[in-house]
């Protein structure tokens, strides 16, 4: 099989003396704390680790939430893993707690035994301040009804509401905020979300997403939505700095073509998201493959091309997994393909690669922070047109997209090609998308529409509380 990626905690000694040498301190301690928890992590999701300086620089922008300051939040996560919607309502913690927001966090699944991810996870958070209660305690009760704003996050988060308040619901409702980051129909089901037409109000990571639940909500539930926002993600500052610091780029581009066995002229292709169907990592070989036919049959001269699927799990390997891998070895491209384990460190990978592939199929993804994040490191991406990704991507300006399914292998092979082909435009694609990135979508411009949005359901919830 292609090689794995080695763990950047094991990252060789002879690496670390370059490393001091040429990064500066600041982007050292970043990475190295963030590579402290790189080998666990699941994909499409942000960088966490946040140091809380800025509010102490001279002349630094205050912060759009300082209006949060002593308020009282609580934080309702479904699960808490190394995936998308728990890092992302983490993110926010963060975010408030930087401006003086007393946080507190309650999980509503968590298995009886021990897990390490979740103890990691709920330290790092006690760490920045972040008070973690059982949700099934009277802490959290009584957290729910004196807190100034209750985010629900996912819809599964729902069902928490009935089953450990009870009677008190409505008490809660008006001060709800429920943050939605589903796709898929199965989380369309009363039980999770009877108490939606109730709540102050909805955050969605994107408009296609919002337009969807609208209409399935209606159609299928017979319920109406409340209030509903949109709210695009941002860059995180940490990941920004390693995005626009040429030498770390330079030093991690290395590392990582040296541990994948490539050379720095040969051309890469990535797909990073966890492993799974939905997220198309077998339609992406599928095309990668039928790419290296249309280059051979055309004899077209491009540098020696490989596609690195990131969101692997060794530890536990899907039947999805090998299917994939099979297809590598039935199709003999295993010198081609490689296969790197899930992490939440995207940076090196990043670095290292010439093209995002963002492939997730169905109705794809509800925004993709991958993407934006390929972005910033002035990378084109080629895309499903679905989801959140049409809402990022400009269609031949920042990238290419293509058709969902099995219609979109070829259309996507043949993007394969066009850019392999064109460097010129390859590169072009990649400034236009960082451009864009500087423009919307940045942590400060999350962080003025997060705050515009917990402004007016803290004023819904005060006007409903006088009358």
């Amino acid at each position: 099989m292609a090689k794995h990626s080695i763990g950047w905690v094991a990252l060789h000694k002879r690496w670390l003396l370059p490393l001091l040498l040429m990064l500066s301190v600041s982007t050292l301690i970043a990475f190295f704390i963030r590579f402290a928890f790189d080998s666990t992590c699941d994909r499409n999701l942000p960088v966490l680790e946040k140091r809380d300086n800025s509010a102490s620089q001279i002349g630094a922008t205050p912060s759009p939430l300082t209006f949060m300051k002593s308020k009282l939040v609580l934080l309702v996560s479904h699960e808490l893993s190394l995936s998308g919607g728990p890092l992302l309502l983490m993110e926010l913690a963060f975010l408030l707690r930087s401006v003086g927001t007393e946080v507190c966090w309650i999980t509503i699944q968590k298995p009886s035994e021990t897990d390490g991810v979740i103890y990691s996870l709920e330290h790092k958070m006690l760490d920045r301040g972040v008070q973690v209660f059982s949700a099934k305690g009277q802490e959290a009760i009584g957290t729910a009804l004196k807190a100034d704003l209750v985010v629900l996050n996912t819809a599964v988060s729902g069902k928490w509401l009935d089953a450990a308040l009870k009677e008190k619901v409505p008490r809660v409702l008006p001060k709800v905020l429920w943050w939605i980051h589903e796709m898929r129909g199965h989380y369309f089901k009363l039980e999770y979300v009877k108490q939606l037409p109730l709540v102050a109000g909805a955050m969605i990571d994107s408009h296609v997403t919002a337009e969807y639940w609208k209409n399935r909500t209606q159609e299928r539930l017979r319920i109406k939505m409340p209030e509903t926002f949109v709210v695009h993600l941002g860059n995180s500052k940490e990941l920004m700095e390693v995005a626009e610091d040429s030498v770390a780029k330079r030093v991690l581009r290395e590392h990582v073509r040296e541990s994948l066995g490539v050379r720095n002229e040969d051309l890469l292709f990535a797909i990073i998201n966890s492993v799974s169907r939905g997220k198309g990592q077998d339609m992406f070989l599928r095309s990668f493959y039928e790419s290296l036919q249309l280059i051979q049959e055309k004899k077209l001269q491009v540098p020696t091309m490989h596609a690195v699927i990131v969101g692997s799990d060794l530890t536990a390997q899907t039947k999805f997994e090998s299917e994939l891998r099979n297809f590598v070895m039935l199709k003999k491209i295993q010198d081609r393909v490689h296969f790197v384990n899930k992490t939440l460190t995207v940076a090196p990978y990043l670095a290292a690669i010439d093209v995002l592939v963002q492939n997730s199929q169905a109705r794809g993804e509800c925004f993709g922070r991958i993407t934006i994040e390929a972005m910033a490191f002035r990378l084109p991406v080629l895309g499903t047109a679905a989801g959140g990704t049409t809402e990022i991507v400009l269609n031949g300006t920042t990238g290419l997209l293509h058709t969902i399914g099995k219609e979109g292998i070829t259309p996507l092979a043949k993007n394969i090609v066009k850019l392999a082909t064109h460097v010129e435009r390859r590169l072009t694609m990649g400034k236009r998308g960082h451009e864009r990135v500087k423009e919307m979508f940045l942590e400060h411009h999350m962080a003025h529409r997060i705050a515009a949005v917990l402004k007016e359901v803290l004023h819904k919830s005060k006007s409903s509380s006088q009358s």
